[in-house]
């Protein structure tokens, strides 16, 4: 009996909304590609660099990675992560290359925070405190 009444109601005759005309899918362009540039007026800035201290071992970077004082890593505020900049001290002209790891310094007038280990290279590690320039030397690919 149920199956009979279910023929009936399919047979039942439903007006059908008529057909939209069947419009193309808009074609859409793939974005640009995306070329890290930066301003050669704003490649180059000097300030001060502090270091970080041992109580910074083993604590997560902004990229989540370790900090590792042994590293040839370095902290700046805007940077792309991956970054690798020149860091020299202007005191005693010593350079070195560093990559941007973490975010910071988060203290006036400083610039970047170097590891120890570049800091040692640098021979800025008994005053603390050294004036540098750091430049941009290869912006990271955004991932």
């Amino acid at each position: 009996m149920l199956s009979s009444a279910s023929m009936v109601v399919g047979c039942s005759a439903v007006p059908e909304a008529p057909a939209a005309a069947a419009q193309p899918a808009p074609v859409l362009a793939p974005p640009p590609p995306v070329i890290a540039e930066r301003d050669p007026s704003t490649s180059r800035e000097q300030g001060d660099a502090s270091y970080y201290g041992r109580s910074f071992t083993g604590r997560r970077m902004a990229n989540g990675r370790r900090f590792d004082p042994r590293a040839a890593s370095v902290a700046h505020r805007t940077l792309p992560l991956g970054s690798t900049v020149l860091v020299t001290n202007l005191s005693n002209g010593r350079s070195v290359t560093a990559t941007v790891e973490d975010r910071g310094p988060f203290v006036e007038g400083r610039i970047v925070d170097l590891s120890p280990r570049l800091a040692d290279h640098l021979q800025m590690r008994r005053q603390g405190v050294a004036p540098v320039e750091v430049e941009l030397v290869e912006v990271a690919e955004a991932p």
